[in-house]
């Protein structure tokens, strides 16, 4: 399992779990921006940091949701100087993360997991000696006429290293 910087959670062959399903997104943006007022930016950033880089959110999920958050009159734009207006939570929005308030704890949580989950199974080497065995197997596998006996060579091989791996 990985965690793309599309900002998903990978699954299996090529299928992906979105971080947040229906309505999460809109409680965490609404929790960040009760916390302090914020644009469009530093949410992506917030949502980065939280999860250590292992999520993050692109601006087509972020502008769709808070503009979806202040039809609902759950946030509006607060007074700024400069280009960007930060988002500020309204009486709405207030009371719907106290209505949630242990969806919201469970939200962050999962966030800190992430953060927590990368930290432990994304440092640098590993990652390299992954994307180097990706590329072999991609390479060696790729090829027409490979044989079921290299097939199973190399399952072997790689049931191995996961014992060996397990056992340190």
């Amino acid at each position: 399992h990985g965690f793309g910087r599309d900002g998903e959670h990978g699954e299996g062959r090529g299928r992906r779990r979105r971080v947040f399903d229906s309505g999460e997104l809109q409680l965490v943006l609404l929790k960040l921006i009760a916390d302090q007022p914020r644009h469009g930016y530093e949410l992506i950033r917030a949502i980065e940091e939280l999860t250590g880089g292992a999520y993050v959110p692109s601006p087509g999920v972020i502008y769709p949701t808070l503009t979806l958050l202040q039809d609902m009159g759950r946030i509006e734009e607060a007074a700024a100087e400069g280009p960007r207006k930060p988002f500020a939570i309204t009486a709405d929005g207030t009371a719907e993360l106290l209505a949630k308030k242990p969806e919201v704890e469970a939200l962050f949580a999962r966030l800190a997991e992430l953060a927590s989950l990368r930290e432990r199974t994304d440092g640098g080497p590993v990652r390299r000696a992954m994307g180097n065995l990706r590329t072999v197997l991609l390479d060696r596998l790729g090829k027409d006429g490979v044989q079921s006996e290299t097939m199973h060579e190399v399952a072997a091989i790689l049931d191995e290293a996961a014992r060996k791996i397990e056992r340190l």
